[in-house]
């Protein structure tokens, strides 16, 4: 059965999934994927960690960085629980600490700290990478249906639902990601994403956004330079830890309904792990937010 939900559903949909029910004063609960297989996306549970560390935030003060572990895997079809500790409130800055659980097990740990606006000395020495715009590049999407293409027989039925479940976020990447082809190449790629239809005018949910999409292809960056692929059952992996420092505010300078530029690079991997960093620039060239994450990659193994 296809799935004919419009771009404005999608986005309505994720909306609500992250947005985080509160239970308690500093309990919440966050909902399920509809129709979610397998393991929970990380993009997801740190997103909604992030989202019940906001709601508990003083008011005035925005998240300008979190820092989060995963734990365990988690399971679609299971509720999680976030509980959220307010560690230290302070005039200018404020930290929060959030643990998701699941069946009573931590899957996550992650802590949020907040700044009250204000100007300072500023600097910016990075410059955006010179990439196709993303009105010239073809959806990621529309790669995944030329890759089932070619697949055939060789997916099953599920394989290929997942791959083509609809998404909220379009992603436009000018480079070959690892699951696009299977040529050893350099650890870097570029991809612009926005929400497929617009968002509401909240800054924290902007913020969630961004902490959710940030999860797509950053592991992946590491693989590239070995030809391996997740999507292909070359590889068995899952990430370690993941860190966002937000630059610029969200409304105010970017929106994750229009286009972002997700730079990633891997400088490193080894003793099953892969370390990637990943920067975001609004059309604009600013950078408003960058990301690292280190992940256990390891090849997998046939079974004899």
């Amino acid at each position: 059965m296809s799935d004919t939900r419009t771009p404005e559903q999608l986005v309505a949909g994720l909306v609500r999934l992250l947005t985080v029910t509160r239970e308690g004063e500093d309990a919440f609960t966050a909902p399920q994927q509809p129709g979610g297989v397998g393991r929970v996306f990380g993009g997801q549970v740190i997103a909604q960690a992030l989202q019940a560390a906001q709601a508990t935030a003083p008011e005035g003060l925005e998240a300008h960085s979190l820092h989060a572990y995963f734990l365990r895997g988690g399971k679609e079809g299971v509720d999680i629980a976030y509980a959220t500790a307010r560690d230290f409130d302070g005039r200018s800055f404020a930290n929060r600490r959030v643990v998701a659980t699941q069946e009573g097990a931590p899957i996550l740990n992650l802590t949020a700290s907040f700044q009250r606006p204000e100007d300072g000395l500023a600097h910016d020495d990075v410059a955006m990478p010179d990439v196709p715009a993303p009105e010239d590049l073809q959806s990621d999407m529309a790669m995944r249906h030329k890759m089932v293409e070619r697949a055939g027989d060789r997916m099953s039925e599920a394989q290929r639902a997942l791959v083509l479940r609809p998404r909220p976020i379009d992603m436009r990447t000018s480079d070959k990601l690892h699951w696009m082809n299977s040529e050893p190449r350099e650890p870097r790629a570029h991809s612009w994403f926005r929400t497929v239809a617009p968002l509401p005018d909240d800054a924290a949910l902007h913020r969630a956004v961004i902490a959710y999409a940030s999860d797509y292809t950053l592991l992946g960056t590491s693989a590239l330079p070995h030809g391996l692929s997740w999507m292909r059952g070359e590889l068995v992996g899952a990430s370690l830890d993941h860190a966002i420092w937000f630059h610029r505010p969200a409304l105010d300078s970017w929106r994750a309904d229009e286009w972002l530029l997700y730079a990633t690079d891997s400088p490193w991997s080894g003793s099953g792990r892969g370390f990637n960093r990943g920067r975001i620039f609004n059309r604009a060239g600013e950078l408003v937010a960058s990301v690292a994450q280190e992940g256990m990659m390891r090849k997998r193994v046939a079974k004899g």
